[in-house]
């Protein structure tokens, strides 16, 4: 009888807890902990042998559980340390050190789509259409070029799941534009990329492989009932905010009335930057399809948010792949490129 699969599931923490701690008290807050409580219920029903891990600070809480527990593969769940976003692929790369096999993108995978100027810089010489697009970094001016036509929307550069963007990101004038990147380095701390906005449909790909690679059906982030004066955009509210999204109607789905020929043509796309970005693992891919049909790129993101109510496991569900499959899938790809 085969032993069962070792797994650490690891995780950041918004706190400092002993190497013995017990979660099960901290999982009962879905508002904080969904994707992890979600993630280590799917191991524990595929037979897995799972040490769940949160991490805050402190590195040798991940040292010394991986020299006593010996897993067979890590459950790469980090995003941030010590309250620092940027710091998850230094987090991975500590992983690959360790030389055990872990889930998700590589480190070096996880720099290059984590610096958004960087990562449409490369997509636009493969010729991938992205919105135009400027940085804005810390100490230096901040004006509107000559190659951007407003409306524009700021983000902070290297923040992921829609951190620091908000109703106010979107800029009518060159005046605000200021404000708003000044905001961006002066309160969040960030370097800030402003990228020219496309006004259309909000639409998600998933694609999960190594070597081999399927692409999900494709989702989209519905907008049905905003209040005036809103943009269709995915804040951190109408993406994380559950009484926010009820109130205005914002949800996902299966993306509807796309041609064949759109639907081929968003694939092919997303293949080749999955290709081109040298992603591995899963990923999600985010676009903006315009009124005429244009679709722009506008993000990669490497080990996407994966709790089961996520867009890109409800696409997996959506093509008969259970929840607990998915993750089975993710953990095998983990070893495979182990080996």
């Amino acid at each position: 009888m085969n032993k069962p699969l070792r797994v650490l599931l690891a995780f950041d923490m918004p706190y400092a807890v002993a190497r013995d701690h017990d979660y099960t008290e901290d999982f009962k807050d879905r508002e904080n902990f969904e994707t992890e409580d979600d993630v280590y219920q799917a191991l524990v029903e595929n037979g897995c042998g799972v040490r769940r891990l949160g991490l805050f600070d402190d590195v040798r809480l991940l040292l010394d559980t991986v020299a006593e527990f010996k897993p067979d593969v890590i459950f790469n769940l980090i995003e941030m340390f010590d309250g620092t976003t940027s710091w998850d692929k230094n987090m991975t790369a500590l992983i690959e050190l360790l030389d055990v096999p872990y889930t998700g993108a590589m480190s070096g995978t996880q720099f290059l789509c984590n610096d958004k100027g960087l990562c449409k810089k490369i997509l636009r010489f493969h010729r991938v259409r992205t919105p135009r697009f400027h940085t804005y970094y810390r100490g230096h001016k901040v004006w509107l070029p000559k190659t951007l036509k407003l409306p524009c929307v700021i983000k902070p550069l290297t923040e992921e799941a829609s951190r620091g963007i908000s109703q106010a990101s979107i800029v009518e004038d060159e005046g605000k534009l200021v404000e708003r990147a000044s905001f961006i380095h002066d309160s969040i701390g960030a370097d800030a990329i402003v990228e020219q906005f496309i006004e259309g449909r909000e639409l998600y790909v998933g694609v999960i492989g190594n070597k081999h690679i399927k692409v999900l059906p494709i989702w989209e982030l519905v907008f049905e009932n905003l209040p005036p004066g809103n943009a269709a955009i995915a804040t951190a509210r109408a993406k994380h905010n559950p009484e926010y999204q009820e109130k205005w109607g914002i949800y996902q789905q299966p993306a509807e009335g796309l041609s064949p020929t759109l639907i081929a043509h968003i694939v092919k796309t997303s293949k080749r930057i999955y290709r081109t970005l040298q992603i591995d693992g899963y990923a999600r891919i985010d676009y903006r399809l315009s009124p005429t049909g244009e679709l722009y790129f506008l993000e990669a993101n490497p080990n996407p948010e994966i709790a089961e109510r996520e867009e890109f496991a409800s696409a997996a569900q959506s093509t008969g792949i259970p929840y607990p499959k998915l993750l089975q899938k993710i953990l095998n790809l983990g070893l495979q490129r182990g080996r």
